[in-house]
């Protein structure tokens, strides 16, 4: 078995001798300072401390190459002792073992077979020497007979020989097999030195860089704001709840609040809310904007999408759903119950089981998920299908795996779960009584003429002018009327809230309402119209009363005013323009 050991042995000691000479980045057998010059840390350090040269010394990027600089010429030191250490406890003694010391031993080997070969050959040639003896004494004596003799007593000499040969090289050979099995041990300390060396050098790299690095931060935080403050979202989202409540004193979570908050303020009337998808970036944003105070949120009121991702992203990240783990169980139990009454009493039950901050949170997302649902003719959100986007982000199970039986759980649970969160919002008002108080902390203060997200009212455009055939008013309202129109050559639009306000459309109306209502088609002209009349236009209006001193323009009937029968019979379907210029009177020619 050891002699099994020693070509294996052989080609692991110079493989590995060869790949780690390898892995050293010095030159091989080189003086401490030639390797380190070499070395391409100590050009890195090189390249550093020439950067920082030309920079502001005082500056904060000047001390970090200075810094950087030093600790990689430390480094390179390090690395350099940690090779030459290499190559002299572990490379060299490699190297002997497969160069020198096996191959002796496997030399001695092969000279021993040769040996064991050659002897085998002399004994085969004494065998035929020692029968031509024997035959050659029985046919008698003579000169044949001697050099047969003669011949076989040489041959003895040389089989002597050969034999002492052979008896003397496996004594050796044994010899070294014997010491290979001593030493093995301390061949394989080889390997171990290798990892100890390994070790130290690490060790010793990892301190220097400890202690560079924590200068480094000291001067620069004296400089530099911390980096903490860029990276907000690192201790809002994917935090425990009870942590994130804790470390900032709050009562509600700060994502829960503000986005409420914004929704509250231009949301709530948002069709399809929570279930119309926000842009990638925008929410990325967003999120990343939750902690910087509530005036960094001003430009997502106007993206009410985004805020609703950016709640539904923070529950779903919580660690525990708000619901909590421990009672997912109870939860669905809840959800099984058909009694009405019994499920509500069984849902009071349950959440006063939950922690208090889970409860306080959950009560103030309810609350609000029901003022939601009071907008749902408008936001299209009802409590059940606010329940199917929000309830698996407020209660999952704990275990999730891919096996089918249990995603087919899961599947059933979550449908179990919308139940509950359907039931919950439904029965707001009972199961948490009270008014809740949104701006729980104070911070967010709602935006201008937000109105709870309700738009301002829309004032109802005025119906449409009355088609040529409608008759017009009579003169008498014409008359009446004629001020306004002449003050007002454009008719203005008239808002109409109901039937019962309405008035005189002329005097009532403001330049607000003049702004927002819609234009009317404008007055009829108050000249007449030219002598020849047009082929489309429509015979002439009755002349005007014995007292009117010249035709008065006719407004349309304004939106609003009663309706009266008219005094006049309707005008004439068109006609053609000769029939018109020979028929109609003259028209009156202004004063």
């Amino acid at each position: 078995q050891i002699e099994q050991r020693i070509e294996p042995a052989k080609r692991a000691a110079h493989s590995v001798s060869k790949r780690l000479q390898a892995c050293l980045q010095g030159q091989c057998g080189s003086e401490m300072d030639k390797r380190v010059k070499k070395l391409p840390l100590m050009a890195l350090s090189t390249t550093m401390a020439e950067s920082f040269k030309e920079l502001d010394t005082e500056s904060s990027l000047g001390k970090a190459l200075e810094m950087g600089c030093c600790i990689q010429s430390s480094l390179a030191k390090i690395l350099a002792e940690f090779e030459i250490t290499l190559e002299h406890d572990v490379l060299q003694p490699l190297n002997k073992l497969s160069e020198e010391e096996l191959p002796i031993i496997l030399k001695r080997k092969k000279t021993l077979q040769k040996l064991i070969s050659d002897w085998n050959t002399i004994k085969s040639r004494l065998n035929q020497a020692a029968k031509s003896s024997s035959n050659s004494s029985g046919a008698g004596a003579g000169p044949g007979a001697s050099s047969a003799a003669n011949k076989l007593e040489i041959l003895k000499e040389e089989e002597e020989e050969v034999k002492r040969k052979v008896e003397q090289c496996k004594d050796e050979y044994m010899a070294d097999l014997y010491h290979f099995s001593t030493k093995e041990d301390s061949y394989a300390s080889y390997f171990i030195r290798l990892l100890e060396i390994q070790a130290q050098y690490h060790r010793q790299s990892l301190g220097s860089l400890d202690l560079a690095l924590a200068e480094l931060k000291e001067s620069h935080s004296q400089t530099e704001p911390s980096f903490a403050a860029d990276t907000p979202v690192a201790g809002y989202y994917g935090v425990p709840l009870e942590t994130h409540l804790k470390s900032l004193g709050r009562e509600i979570a700060l994502p829960i609040e503000a986005c409420v908050m914004m929704l509250l303020a231009s949301g709530m009337r948002e069709e399809g809310l929570f279930r119309l998808a926000a842009g990638a970036s925008v929410l990325r944003k967003l999120k990343s904007s939750l902690a910087s105070g509530s005036n960094a949120l001003e430009e997502f009121y106007s993206d009410p999408h985004a805020v609703a991702g950016a709640l539904k992203s923070y529950l779903r990240e919580l660690p525990q759903p708000l619901m909590t783990f421990e009672l997912y169980n109870e939860w669905v139990k809840v959800a099984s119950l058909k009694d009405v009454d019994g499920r509500v009493q069984s849902l009071q039950d349950t959440c006063s089981r939950l922690p208090r901050e889970s409860y306080n949170n959950l009560r103030y997302l309810i609350k609000f998920l029901a003022k939601l649902a009071e907008h749902q003719e408008l936001n299209k959100m009802t409590p059940s299908n606010i329940a199917i986007v929000l309830g698996p982000n407020l209660l999952w199970t704990q275990q999730s795996t891919g096996h089918p039986v249990q995603l087919d759980l899961a599947s059933v649970s979550s449908i179990q779960v919308v139940g509950v969160v359907e039931a919950l919002i439904q029965n707001a008002d009972t199961l948490f009584p009270g008014e809740v108080d949104f701006n729980v902390s104070g911070m967010f203060m709602p935006l201008a003429n937000s109105g709870l997200g309700e738009a301002a009212p829309v004032e109802e455009p005025s119906p449409e002018p009355p088609p040529a055939g409608i008759p017009a008013l009579l003169d008498g309202e014409a008359t009446s009327r004629d001020p306004e129109a002449r003050s007002q050559p454009a008719s203005p639009a008239v808002t109409r809230p109901s039937p019962e306000a309405a008035g005189p459309p002329a005097p009532q109306m403001t330049d607000d309402t003049t702004r927002k209502g819609k234009r009317l088609a404008p007055a009829r002209p108050t000249m007449p119209p030219p002598p020849m009349a047009q082929p489309w236009s429509t015979a002439p209006a009755p002349a005007a009363p014995e007292h009117a001193a010249s035709p008065k323009a006719r407004p349309r009937r304004m939106a609003g005013a009663p309706s009266r029968a008219p005094s006049v019979p309707p005008p004439l379907p068109p006609q053609p323009a000769h029939r018109h210029s020979q028929d109609a009177p003259p028209s009156p020619r202004p004063p």
